[in-house]
């Protein structure tokens, strides 16, 4: 798609968990905060959207409205999601195909959202697998990428081989990081630790162009050891879930301690500007969605209970891919320095000058 003033982000309102109205919401004052460089496409079901939105006061001029006839539950297989043909996953996606829409947002069903996408806009060349991509905050300030987070259950050494690869491209693009440290999440930082499946994927990074620094461990994801931690979509998914999960119990846990007696309870109100930083820390809200890294298209999968905030946060992601044109950067680059020959090994002593540089010292390097 040609570069454009005005980005078109396709948002769909219909399967949510929380229903059509909180998605609407985050739509609506995403428009608002980006103004007129972005148009918000609302769609799913004309009657219910226009409903939501008589409910709102000032829509911006740049919210629009796209029927779609069909709606796919969250517990439809992504099978039967593929094959409605007119639901709000399929037209949204459609639009991204026909070059109608720089970008498609979804808290839908996960699975046919994937699928829809695999099949609809096919495969960035060189890419085995999609993976679906997520964000998690370090104690250095700086976001790791973790992938694969939950498309692929099970994976081969050269699907893990080419996440690393679009992962450190996502983050130079994405987050200005000029040469991302790229992990494998293993048991242990050693060589000798881990399963036959990392043991294989090592050796694929190992002479790679990317910044490979070895195995890593579950800890050093938030300690920020590395820019990008790679993994199956198992052990991925896994992980997002347990990463999700901290935020409220520590919610909790103050909660608990503040009845214990009045001295918690006055610590805890000179504390407050230091908690609810740790509390957005941890929110998932703050990223929005996760990016399905590797399909031909710009298409970011948002949490099934999203709330508005997420939302917006999602669009406005979506609409700087959009801008910084992440599909036509990923497949260059994929092309040119990665998937050429041989998965873009090249000699150990070649600098390729862009960037991305080569790092396989006889011992780990972080």
């Amino acid at each position: 798609m040609t570069a454009a003033q005005t980005y078109t982000i396709v948002l769909d309102v219909m399967g949510a968990d929380r229903g059509p109205e909180t998605i609407i919401q985050g739509g609506i004052e995403a428009a608002r905060a980006i103004g007129g460089k972005i148009q918000v496409d609302l769609v799913g079901d004309e009657d219910i959207i226009q409903a939501a939105l008589d409910k709102q006061e000032n829509v911006p001029d740049n919210v629009n409205v796209r029927h779609a006839e069909q709606t796919v539950p969250m517990d439809m297989g992504a099978t039967e999601g593929v094959r409605l043909r007119k639901s709000s996953i399929a037209v949204g996606v459609q639009q991204v195909k026909k070059e109608k829409a720089h970008a498609f947002v979804s808290p839908g069903n996960t699975g046919a959202v994937m699928a829809t996408s695999l099949l609809t806009l096919g495969r960035i060349p060189g890419v085995s697998r999609p993976a679906i991509t997520s964000t998690f905050p370090t104690s250095t300030g700086k976001p790791c990428i973790v992938l694969d987070v939950g498309a692929n259950a099970d994976c081969k050494p050269q699907h893990l081989s080419q996440f690393a690869v679009m992962g450190s491209v996502y983050a130079q693009v994405s987050f200005g990081v000029k040469a991302p440290r790229v992990g494998l999440i293993s048991i242990g930082e050693e060589r000798s630790k881990g399963n036959e499946l990392i043991f294989s994927a090592r050796e694929l990074l190992k002479d790679s162009q990317i910044n490979f620094v070895g195995n890593i461990e579950g800890r050093d994801i938030l300690s920020g050891v590395v820019e990008v931690a790679v993994t199956d979509g198992f052990t991925g998914n896994i992980l997002l879930k347990f990463a999700e999960s901290i935020q409220p119990m520590l919610a909790t846990a103050i909660k608990r301690q503040i009845q214990t007696n009045i001295f918690s309870r006055f610590g805890v109100m000179m504390m407050l500007p230091f908690m609810r930083r740790m509390r957005n820390t941890f929110d998932y809200a703050q990223w929005g969605g996760a990016p399905l890294l590797g399909v031909n298209g710009i298409v970011v999968i948002c949490h099934g209970s999203s709330s508005a905030k997420a939302i917006t946060n999602a669009v406005a992601g979506a609409y700087r891919m959009a801008q910084q044109d992440i599909t036509v950067r990923l497949r260059d680059e994929l092309i040119t320095n990665h998937f050429g020959i041989e998965n873009g090994s090249k000699a150990k002593s070649e600098d390729i000058g862009d960037g991305v540089v080569y790092s396989s010292a006889p011992d780990d390097q972080r």
